[in-house]
């Protein structure tokens, strides 16, 4: 995967969906050796393994992933769909929420409260700053 390459199947965008996640991964580039079961055993000179498990990598970092490139299948196809199912587990929620907070409906309602909120507090205070300054209040 790579962010420079011009083909958007060369990465992996924030807001792609499961299906295009998926898709992705399958058509990303392997070697014919199996992949390691470990990512120190990657040599330097196989770049797709080293790709692919280094996503692994990153992906176990967090505890709620019940994964680990030491789960990393020696069958391209299982390894692939593991991180697939993988990525979609993590990028799927941020990417509904992408789509969910660019519905212009749903940014003037999270204005709307927030200038509410903004007013509720404010209002006190600025009565007393009237008072202060002697403005009359209406």
């Amino acid at each position: 995967m790579s962010k420079s390459d011009p083909s958007g199947l060369s990465r992996i965008n924030i807001t792609d969906d499961a299906d295009t996640i998926a898709k992705k991964v399958q058509k990303s580039q392997t070697d014919p050796e199996p992949l390691p079961r470990a990512t120190r055993r990657v040599s330097a000179g196989r770049p797709e393994a080293e790709n692919l498990v280094g996503i692994y990598a990153t992906l176990s970092i967090s505890p709620s992933m019940p994964f680990s490139p030491s789960s990393a299948d020696s069958s391209s196809r299982r390894s692939r769909r593991s991180l697939a199912d993988a990525l979609v587990a993590r990028i799927e929620p941020i990417a509904i929420e992408i789509k969910r907070s660019a519905d212009p409906a749903e940014i003037d309602r999270v204005l709307g409260d927030g200038s509410a909120r903004a007013r509720e507090i404010a209002s006190p205070i600025m009565d007393k700053v009237k008072d202060i300054v002697g403005f009359i209040r209406s």
